[in-house]
C-alpha cells in the first residue's frame, strides 16, 4: 500500500464501490445501523445473526440495481424462522425484522445452523418497488444452499443476465454489538466496463491487469472468497484497505462510499390509513387495555388509538382514508 485514504472516509454503515476492468464490486460494512435493527427486538442470537446477514446481503444487492424506491429481500419457510425481511431505499435507509418460533429456535442449540435447518423448505424473494406509478419487479427462487449467500448464488445461476459472487458475515463484537459485512463482485456485460464506475475514486494505487475477461472473473471470485468472515466485520480494518489488499494486483480502483443508516418508514399517518379501511369488528379484536394498538414489526414502535380516535378515522371521506 503506497498511501492512505482520506481521513474523512467513513468506516461503518457504508457501501464501498470498486472496479477491476469489466468486474464491478461492492463492500458493505455495517455497524451501528445493523445493531439498531437487530437490537430493537429480543431476538435469539441465531435469529439476530441471520437477520444481520440478510440486511447486509440486501444492501449489497440493492445498490447494484438502477432504481428509485425500495428494494426488499425476503426469506420465507416452514422452519423455526418463518419469515425474515430486510429492505433498503435508494437513499440508503435500512430496516428488517424476523418472525420465528422461539421453542423451535432454542431446540437448534448454540451452533450456527444451515439455512435448511433455520428456515426449512421455502423461498428467497427479491422485490423492487418504485411506487404506485411503476410496475413492481419480483424474482423468486427456492431456498437452495447452506447459507443465505449460497441461496442468492442459486438465483444468480438461473439468470443469464447476472453473474455475481457473494460473501456475507455477521457477528457480535466484544461489546455485544452486532456487526455485518458483505463482499460482492459482478461481471459487467460486454462493452459496459468503460464509464460504469460511480463517483470519484479516492486515489488508491492502481496495478496492472489487462488479462482475458473470463480469467479475470475467475480470479476475482477466488480472491473474494479468500476474505475471512472476521475481516468483513472488523472495525479496525477499514473497508478500502480490505478491498485494496484483496484486489490490488488486479488493478482495482476504489470509489468513495455511499452512506447507510437505519430508518423505518412507519408513521402514525400510515397506520391511520390502514385502520380506516378495516371493519369495526376487526378493530374491536385488536383492542388491548381499551385501545387499538398497532406495533410496527420493523422497529417495534407502538401506535395507540382510543375509541374516539377510531371513530374519527371511520368518519373520514373514503378518498382521504385510503390515500
Amino acid at each position: 500500500m503506497a498511501g492512505d485514504a482520506p481521513a474523512d472516509l467513513p468506516v461503518d454503515d457504508i457501501v464501498l464501490p470498486f472496479q477491476v476492468d469489466a468486474v464491478r464490486g461492492r463492500l458493505v460494512r455495517l455497524g451501528p445501523a445493523v445493531d439498531e435493527i437487530v437490537g430493537r427486538h429480543a431476538y435469539p442470537p441465531l435469529v439476530g445473526q441471520a437477520l444481520a446477514e440478510l440486511v447486509a446481503l440486501g444492501a449489497a444487492l440493492a445498490l447494484t440495481l438502477k432504481y428509485e424506491g425500495v428494494f426488499s429481500i425476503q426469506v420465507k419457510g416452514d422452519g423455526p424462522v418463518r419469515l425474515m425481511v430486510a429492505d433498503v431505499t435508494t437513499a440508503g435507509a435500512l430496516r428488517g425484522y424476523a418472525q420465528f418460533d422461539a421453542a423451535r429456535v432454542e431446540a437448534l442449540g448454540a451452533a450456527t445452523p444451515s439455512v435448511p435447518r433455520l428456515f426449512g423448505a421455502g423461498y428467497l424473494a427479491f422485490t423492487v418497488d418504485q411506487g404506485a406509478e411503476m410496475e413492481r419487479y419480483q424474482g423468486i427462487v427456492e431456498l437452495a444452499g447452506a447459507t443465505l449467500a449460497e441461496c442468492a448464488h442459486h438465483y444468480f445461476h438461473q439468470s443469464e443476465q447476472f453473474r455475481a459472487g457473494l460473501k456475507v458475515a455477521a457477528r457480535r463484537d466484544a461489546s455485544g454489538a452486532w456487526r455485518a459485512g458483505a463482499l460482492m463482485v459482478q461481471a459487467l456485460p460486454p462493452g459496459d466496463a468503460q464509464g460504469s464506475a460511480e463517483g470519484r475514486d479516492i486515489d488508491l494505487p492502481l496495478g496492472a491487469g489487462d488479462e482475458d475477461a473470463e480469467d479475470l472473473w475467475r480470479r476475482m471470485l477466488v480472491l473474494m472468497s479468500s476474505a475471512r468472515d472476521a475481516e468483513l466485520v472488523d472495525p479496525a480494518l477499514p473497508g478500502w484497505k480490505l478491498v485494496d489488499r484483496l484486489f490490488l494486483a488486479e488493478g482495482v480502483r476504489i470509489y468513495r462510499p455511499s452512506r447507510l443508516r437505519h430508518a423505518c418508514r412507519c408513521s402514525r399517518a400510515r397506520v391511520e390509513g390502514v385502520l380506516a379501511c378495516l371493519p369495526g369488528a376487526e378493530l374491536a379484536e385488536m383492542k388491548v387495555d381499551g385501545v387499538v394498538r398497532v406495533t410496527c414489526e420493523f422497529c417495534s414502535a407502538h401506535y395507540d388509538f382510543d375509541d374516539a380516535e377510531v371513530a374519527a378515522l371511520h368518519a373520514r371521506p373514503e378518498t382521504e382514508a385510503t390515500t
